[in-house]
């Protein structure tokens, strides 16, 4: 489910016919996944809240792309409860 959000995060984000790209890599015996799109950005004030539960980047672009702002805490809360880390860069 965590892997799911990220990347249909990622597509709802980007424009159409764009490349969303998911890497799967052995970090010194630990899993890394990336997932990697070329969509709008998320904006530097907001990056420290974006994995908090309803929380919308842009409110009037939710009414757009819909969500309920819960995927990406979904994504951290899973991570966290199986030993994991969540990381981003926008």
């Amino acid at each position: 489910m965590a892997v799911q959000n990220l990347i249909e995060n990622a597509i709802n984000y980007s424009p159409d016919k764009t490349r969303v790209a998911i890497t799967l890599k052995n970090n010194d015996g630990l899993a890394e996944i990336s997932v990697s799109d070329q969509g709008i950005g998320i904006p530097e004030k907001d990056l420290e809240r974006i994995f908090e539960r309803f929380y919308r980047v842009d409110p009037a672009r939710s009414r757009q792309t819909g969500g309920t702002g819960l995927g990406l805490s979904i994504v951290k809360h899973i991570a966290t409860n199986h030993g994991g880390d969540v990381s981003l860069w926008s």
